[in-house]
């Protein structure tokens, strides 16, 4: 389901770092350089080339990059070379930090604990505190207000099953819960809360196919057709990062390139945070959303080396 393309044969990370730091050297930086090391290494290998930069040259490889490279390049490859819980954590800070805090900022949180894995959102909270002094859920309470404050510590604070265990009977009876509690338009109820915050993604998925069986409808379709405020905006959200979270980010590259100029943060996201998960199954997903291809789009939409970058991380460049 990972698009990222390594070499079969891969250099030591000391190689690796002097050919990082040969790249920096001089008048200009060899970035295709750049690209051809970083955007073909797997997490593992990148933490452990900015842990030997660090003790070979006595800095650090994020400062030298944000030194040699610049715009919507340098963002992207500064985003790929942190650890993923160090990424999400700061991601998830500049969203909490924005003066107008929308659904599209938001989001990012609805991602984070939605379509992650236990370990990694539990690895994310671990990072959000060490880098700034307070808990994720600390810093959602005090920039937040209800309903969507409640939604969201909930789900971050989660710490969900990731085995595949469903219980049918348990599934019918939460599909229960949750249509009473949408049907009376309280969205934010406490059951609500629970049974999307603590369940298993694979529960959550029968407990949304009872719903459609025994409704009629989709439980997403259910919540818009409460109203079209934040809070359903969010729910509808995290109904689809658990339940296809492929069609999640399939729509969010979409967007982020239709119309006139291009959101490069979204897209920049979408691809990097999925790249190394299932970046295979949302090419799928967007080639039923457009016309074209993802790369074409990507293609049409980015320039120089900061596409060749994002077309090395959709394995199109080896």
């Amino acid at each position: 389901m990972s698009s990222l393309r390594v070499p079969e044969a891969v250099p030591s990370p000391e190689e690796d770092c002097e050919r990082l730091n040969k790249a920096f050297e001089g008048f200009g930086t060899d970035e295709e350089a750049v690209i051809w090391i970083l955007g073909h290494r797997n997490a593992s290998q990148r933490r452990k080339i900015r842990d030997t930069y660090q003790q070979l040259y006595n800095k650090s490889l994020i400062d030298a990059l944000q030194s040699e490279l610049s715009g919507d390049f340098r963002d992207a490859v500064i985003l790929w070379t942190y650890d993923p819980p160090e990424r999400d954590a700061k991601v998830a800070r500049d969203a909490l930090m924005k003066k107008k805090k929308g659904i599209k900022h938001l989001k990012v949180l609805v991602e984070i604990a939605c379509a992650s894995s236990p370990q990694h959102l539990m690895a994310v909270r671990q990072v959000y505190g060490s880098l700034f002094e307070c808990s994720l859920e600390e810093a959602i309470a005090s920039t937040l207000s209800l309903p969507l404050r409640k939604l969201l510590v909930g789900l971050v604070s989660s710490y969900r099953y990731d085995r595949q265990v469903v219980d049918s009977g348990i599934a019918s009876s939460e599909a229960t819960k949750l249509y009473e509690a949408i049907k009376a338009k309280q969205l934010d109820h406490n059951h609500v809360v629970s049974i999307l915050s603590t369940r298993n993604i694979f529960q959550l998925r029968e407990t949304f196919e009872c719903y459609k069986q025994n409704y009629g409808t989709s439980i997403d379709e259910d919540i818009k057709s409460c109203g079209i405020g934040d809070l359903e905006s969010l729910l509808t959200l995290v109904i689809t990062c658990i339940d296809t979270p492929e069609k999640h980010f399939a729509q969010v590259i979409k967007d982020s390139v239709v119309g006139l100029g291009t959101d490069e943060d979204s897209l920049n996201r979408a691809i990097v945070s999925r790249a190394e998960i299932d970046m295979i199954k949302i090419r799928e997903e967007y080639s039923k959303l457009s016309k074209t291809s993802l790369e074409d789009d990507v293609i049409d939409d980015t320039s120089g080396e900061y596409k060749n970058f994002l077309l090395t991380l959709l394995g199109q460049r080896f």
